[in-house]
């Protein structure tokens, strides 16, 4: 067996659907998806006196969440078995976080936007936790630099919630 099968075999060997890893990577795959859809949504909802910066950075949590899917569907692959999920509402039903909802004020909706992000956060922690008990380093390494964006995400969110500033309708 030429070497490069021997390591592909190696690193794949446990990665089965129902392996808590691949179970941890689908799920930020159908978290990305969601938050995708819900950035995009504010962003399209925004209004009032912080408009244009509001209007703004949910566009650009947009498509830094956008660029993080990519690359769990490809570590799903890379490790094993096939995506599962990939219609919008299979993705839906299996992400830990809600979509948007209807008619919010602003200040509704940068909550919800928080709240979201806390739970995507404690999942991709609890995903590196895993991965790291498997002896999956590469995955312990998309999870960590991916979740330092969904904090720096809820930073913005955090502080723009203390400010108050426009946020009250």
């Amino acid at each position: 067996m030429p070497a490069t099968r021997g390591v592909a075999s190696e690193i794949s060997q446990e990665n089965r659907q129902d392996h808590p890893v691949v179970q941890h990577l689908q799920r930020e795959v159908a978290n990305g998806f969601v938050l995708y859809a819900n950035y995009k949504h504010y962003h399209w909802q925004t209004f009032g006196p912080l408009f244009r910066d509001l209007h703004l950075m949910f566009d650009e949590f947009a498509k830094e969440v956008l660029e993080t899917i990519d690359d769990f569907a490809e570590r799903i692959r890379m490790i094993g078995p096939n995506i599962e999920n990939v219609q919008l509402k299979q993705m839906q039903e299996s992400a830990k976080i809600h979509s948007a909802g209807a008619e919010q004020s602003m200040r509704e909706m940068i909550e919800e936007a928080d709240a979201n992000l806390m739970i995507v956060i404690k999942g991709m922690r609890e995903g590196a936790r895993i991965a790291d008990e498997n002896d999956d380093p590469g995955t312990v390494d998309l999870f960590s630099k991916t979740v330092q964006i969904h904090e720096k995400h809820e930073w913005f969110l955090r502080q723009v919630l203390k400010k108050k500033d426009g946020l009250a309708g």
